[in-house]
């Protein structure tokens, strides 16, 4: 035989997996040249090889007369696959008897037998075995609590157990060779024939009439009794058969109209019962809601002065550290002013004067921002648009904040808006310089803010960008937030103000605010807000 893998692997398994015997005979060698494990235990060998070794002598086998083995050869090639009865003789001596059934092939034109014998003893204990499951099937079907119908695909009764028969009146064998729909009411019997030629089209295992209601079914003296059917099917010699479930539920309906009727009464009771419940009830509910109002309102009540008492607190703090220190210096600048009478003192003296305005100024930008956040939250400030110069606002703010840079701090601007848009130069001014000295404030020496305004698809983006301390992700999330101030800022003047003021006026400039920082690296604000392009005033 040719040595392909597939072919081998394949035979390997068809051989292998058999219990009987099973061999591949060489006609031209005149011996076996293969066989399976369990096949050379049935001839009384140990293994395959021992077999093959004692081949052809190995495989004693009385067939009946006129049949020899040459002769069953010779017909199985000319006639196609035969089977004979045949003796076995084991080498133990044993004898029993087997069927052997003997198929001619050829592989690259070179002529081989394909020879199965199986043990008469396992073939007679298999068709035992297979009669005693079809008793056992049978005592099932006809012992079943329900009834069951087969039919072919005509609609015609093939088979009917004990308890269909009683089911539908009918004495023992009357059923079979009946139409099914002798089983249905009359007045639907006609549709029930369609369903049925429906179902043998394309059938399934399923319940009957799932969509259609209540089933019935009709007993041979006419009267009608409400069931239920599943459906199932099964080929057999290529036929359909279609096996059919029927319970009868009588009893059933009559308990679901009983527990309908209970039910009803049950509804009656309860509504009763609930109008006199609610009755009685609804005072009660009356006061129930007003106590919840009142909870409520206290609730919120509470809340609210907890937000006053953290938001005093809050301000406490702010104000006893900002308005201090620039008082301070204010004091002290005076009373070292009165210790340079002289003319010649004179610089001495604006140095301290200087410092007097700087606390002074400071002390009125804090006093600005309390005013501002009163303003916004008595909703006394509105954005108000007018024709506005980007690069000029741009350049007027860069220019006041010059004198807050620390030494060596410069401010990198670029501007990339061609032409006047709508805008509230006072609000837009009022961000741009609260963003600058942040950026400002918070970097140190030596260091760049960088700010570039660009004004694309009616919206103005600004992107402020420090290499300052940064801050943290825990303190970000309430940066916006009355008089907050992060961890790593509370030894650098500041109120907690200004963002909570910038987020309230891009509020009411329909704008937008994103901020990105990390800690010891730098923080970037990008506001965006959008405008009207207008041309020049």
């Amino acid at each position: 035989m040719p040595n392909n893998p597939y072919t081998s692997a394949l035979t390997d398994l068809l051989i292998n997996q058999a219990q009987e015997f099973i061999g591949i005979y060489d006609a031209e060698q005149g011996k076996f040249i293969r066989a399976n494990q369990a096949g050379a235990r049935l001839l009384g060998f140990a293994t395959e090889k021992e077999f093959l070794e004692r081949t052809p002598e190995a495989l004693q086998l009385e067939l009946p007369p006129p049949i020899t083995w040459p002769t069953l050869l010779q017909q199985a090639q000319q006639h196609g696959p035969l089977e004979a009865e045949a003796r076995i003789t084991r080498q133990t001596g044993e004898i029993c008897n087997g069927l052997l059934e003997v198929t001619f092939f050829q592989s690259e034109s070179h002529p081989y037998y394909l020879v199965r014998l199986s043990e008469q003893g396992r073939l007679q204990r298999a068709e035992r075995e297979l009669a005693q499951s079809v008793n056992r099937f049978q005592a099932v079907v006809a012992n079943a609590t329900i009834g069951i119908i087969v039919c072919d695909r005509s609609g015609t009764i093939v088979s009917a157990n004990r308890l269909s028969e009683q089911l539908f009146g009918y004495t023992p064998g009357e059923l079979p060779g009946q139409r099914i729909e002798m089983l249905v009411p009359s007045a639907i019997s006609r549709h029930h024939e369609s369903l049925r030629k429906s179902f043998n089209a394309h059938p399934s295992v399923r319940a009957m009439g799932a969509h259609r209601g209540d089933l019935e079914a009709q007993r041979k003296d006419g009267s009608v009794f409400p069931v239920e059917v599943s459906l199932s099917y099964f080929n057999l010699d290529e036929e359909l058969y279609v096996v059919s479930y029927i319970i009868d539920i009588t009893y059933k309906k009559e308990a679901e109209r009983e527990l309908v009727a209970q039910r009803q009464r049950v509804e009656r009771l309860n509504a009763e019962l609930e109008q006199k419940v609610a009755d009685r009830t609804h005072a009660l509910l009356s006061t129930l809601e007003q106590l919840e109002q009142r909870s409520e309102e206290l609730t919120q009540a509470l809340a609210a002065e907890q937000e006053l008492g953290e938001l005093k607190s809050r301000f406490v703090s702010m104000a006893s550290h900002e308005f201090r220190t620039p008082l301070t210096a204010v004091l002290t600048s005076a009373a070292l002013i009165e210790k340079y009478p002289g003319g010649d003192q004179q610089d001495k003296r604006l140095k301290h004067l200087q410092r007097i305005r700087a606390s002074v100024n400071h002390l009125n930008d804090i006093l600005e921002e309390f005013l501002s956040v009163g303003k916004i939250e008595e909703g006394k400030i509105e954005a108000r648009p007018v024709s506005l110069d980007i690069a000029t606002l741009l350049n007027e703010t860069v220019a006041d904040v010059q004198g807050m840079l620390k030494a060596g701090q410069t401010i990198d601007k670029a501007v990339s808006c061609p032409g006047p848009v709508r805008l509230d130069p006072s609000l837009l001014r009022k961000i741009l310089v609260n963003l600058l000295s942040n950026a400002i404030k918070y970097s140190g020496e030596n260091s760049v803010v960088t700010v570039h305004a660009d004004c694309n698809r009616n919206r103005l983006l600004l992107k402020v960008q420090d290499q300052g301390v940064g801050i943290s992700r825990e303190d970000q999330e309430h940066l916006f937030e009355r008089f907050f101030r992060a961890r790593n800022v509370t030894n650098v003047p500041g109120t907690g103000l200004g963002l909570y003021i910038i987020g309230k006026y891009l509020e009411l400039m329909g704008g937008s605010i994103e901020l990105q920082s990390e800690l010891n690296v730098g923080t970037t604000v990008t506001i965006t807000i959008p405008y009207e392009n207008h041309p020049a005033d």
